[in-house]
């Protein structure tokens, strides 16, 4: 199942290494020159990266190459996330480049990020010479070692000539069966070494082989339980927009009229504006969607892999329903939630072998009848939309920030959004209804994400307008890669809801620490032993986000007033030739509803502060 949807949803096939036909013609190269040049062969046309020492030779011959362009980023987590945003965004394998040491260890944040969001990507890095390794050198480390635990696959190569067959194999286990990132440690001395290049290698990989073609007979318990079921929930993760299955889902979801519910991180694999979907699910989801899989008779997981955001306590999630499940990974199923029916197999040929067997069963007189659950849900969502208040004060709400970018953006647009109560309002508050609009860190919930994945989106889809919708706090982690994209005219637009607090940490302690504000301010320093401070002023706005985007060579513009919203986001949007950054001054109190608290059913969501939901007993039934 390679990676091969571009941005537009059209195919855009990624070259792959074969194990025959023409082959090219040997050349006598070093080993640098050797992995320039399988990174050329395998399609690989972005390098985000940092020279050093032990990778320094690579770069020699990476000045040279026409067809791979590298993007000189301002710290190693940048090219990670950068990587990991290209290839969310293109359905490509992301690459990133590192040197030893810590230029290495600077990447395992944005590799476990990948891994936990089975993201294709593959990381190069120097090492030092092979006969100086396990000596304590100067900027070493174990970095296959140390990534071991959050790579799909790592490589130490010590010799020239396993260059060409690393990468081919590298790139190969990335994007093929559960996408995600492999690392490739290449030692000082075989990037010196002279070596023979020639494409194809031959890959050897025994034992790996990843399901792709479900089981038939899974595939017709399935339907039957489909058919049987009287308050089904069709549970859509993020492998449906890995395997590319979008156009699929569409066809079974309106062939069976059942709920649809797509993760965080599935946000596009099915049209929000659809009828039949009900929302996110999970710790901030929609109360349709939260309430739907807790009281249906049946779930139909699609690359989801029950995650503790969406399950809640997971004795309480979803206590009547049967499971199904699919997924490309065998120890997805069963993890968390023991599965009636397991189905080991790619979501796109999963979902194109459902739609058949409902098919069947409906030729066949077997039609579910979902009259009733559908007023369940239909009431749920009149009751219990989704909404915000706008603040007495004036002031901007950040909830209405984020819906009028989503608004006025230019069709195509794509949004990456940090990590905290501003992922939680995009998630929410922006409609997707095409697939690889959305990024995000689902997983591991990388604060500054953000802009650096949106500039490696913006360098894998140029022609698309990229909006990052970072908070002050994750802004303040890896903005330095504004200078990038202005340095390698990558355009982004970012918007800094900046309400001067961590704010989902300070939510939290509102709700759950009686309102001590404990080191969550932002905006100045500490007034006394509790260390709280008195809301922004225009004279303790330390650092000014305006002059720090213009130092970085970007255009920037702050709104503290909803009269001038729309104003300003137009102005954003027409700006084209530069990274632009709006500093949006919110309001401090907003909160994200609705909320199940950590460690509680979900049958606990609240629909907002003090408000329960009351569904009756008659859905329990």
């Amino acid at each position: 199942m390679p990676m091969t949807e571009q941005a537009t949803g059209a195919p855009h096939p990624q070259p792959r290494p074969r194990s025959g036909g023409h082959h090219s013609a040997p050349e006598h190269v070093t080993g640098a020159q050797s992995l320039i040049r399988s990174l050329e062969e395998v399609g690989a046309d972005t390098v985000f990266g940092i020279p050093g020492g032990a990778i320094l030779p690579a770069y020699d011959p990476l000045m040279d190459s026409q067809r791979v362009r590298h993007v000189l980023v301002r710290h190693e987590q940048g090219a990670g996330h950068a990587a990991t945003g290209y290839a969310q965004a293109t359905g490509r394998v992301g690459v990133c480049m590192a040197t030893s040491g810590p230029g290495a260890t600077n990447l395992v944040t944005p590799i476990a990020d990948a891994h936990m969001d089975s993201v294709p990507m593959v990381a190069i890095t120097g090492q030092v010479a092979s006969k100086a390794i396990g000596t304590d050198a100067f900027q070493e480390a174990d970095i296959v070692g140390i990534t071991m635990p959050i790579t799909k696959h790592n490589f130490l190569v010590t010799k020239a000539e396993e260059i060409p067959r690393t990468i081919a194999e590298a790139f190969h286990i990335a994007s093929t069966g559960r996408p995600g990132p492999v690392l490739v440690d290449i030692a000082k001395d075989a990037l010196q070494a002279q070596t023979v290049f020639s494409w194809p290698p031959v890959m050897d990989l025994p034992g790996y082989r990843p399901v792709t073609k479900p089981h038939a007979k899974q595939i017709r318990e399935a339907a039957k339980l489909i058919t049987a079921a009287r308050r089904p929930v069709l549970y859509v993760g993020g492998g449906v927009l890995k395997a590319q299955a979008t156009a699929e889902l569409k066809v079974l979801a309106e062939l069976t009229g059942a709920p649809v519910t797509t993760t965080l991180m599935a946000l596009g694999a099915f049209p929000d504006s659809h009828p039949l979907h009900v929302g996110m699910p999970g710790m901030h989801g929609a109360v349709t969607a939260v309430t739907a899989l807790q009281k249906a008779d049946l779930i139909v997981a699609l690359g989801a892999r029950f995650d503790d955001r969406v399950t809640g306590k997971l004795d309480s999630f979803a206590p009547y329903a049967k499971i199904v499940h699919a997924d490309i990974d065998p120890a997805e199923i069963g993890k968390n939630r023991v599965a009636d029916v397991p189905i080991v197999g790619d979501a796109r040929e999963v979902i194109a072998d459902l739609v058949q067997a409902v098919q069947r069963e409906h030729s066949e007189g077997h039609r579910g009848d979902y009259t009733a659950w559908w007023n369940d849900l239909n009431r749920w969502r009149e009751t219990y939309p989704l909404g915000y208040d706008l603040p007495e004060n004036g002031s901007l709400s950040p909830q209405q920030v984020i819906e009028r970018i989503g608004r006025l953006a230019p069709e195509g647009t794509i949004f990456a959004a940090g990590v905290g109560q501003h992922q939680m309002w995009a998630a929410h508050f922006i409609e997707y209804d095409k697939p690889r609009t959305w990024l995000n860190s689902g997983g591991a919930g990388t604060m500054g994400y953000a802009v650096p994945a949106a500039m490696g989106a913006k360098a894998g889809a140029p022609d698309r307008t990229v909006w990052a919708v970072d908070g002050d706090g994750c802004f303040q982690m890896t903005n330095q890669e504004l200078t990038t994209c202005a340095l390698n005219n990558i355009p982004i637009k970012v918007a800094i809801i900046n309400n001067g607090a961590l704010g989902m940490v300070r939510q939290w302690q509102t709700l759950f620490y009686n309102q001590r504000y404990s080191n969550t301010v932002l905006h100045s320093g500490p007034e006394g032993p509790g260390g709280s401070a008195k809301q922004a002023g225009a004279g303790t706005r330390v650092p000014d986000f305006v002059k720090l985007a213009e130092a970085m060579g970007c255009y920037a513009i702050r709104c503290e007033s909803p009269e001038d919203l729309d104003k300003v986001i137009e102005e954003a949007n027409s700006v084209n030739d530069r990274p632009v950054v709006v500093d949006f001054i919110v309001h401090e109190d907003a909160m994200v509803w609705p909320m199940v608290a950590a460690g509680t059913s979900n049958d606990e969501i609240m629909a907002a502060r003090d408000v329960r939901p009351d569904f009756g007993d008659s859905e329990d039934d």
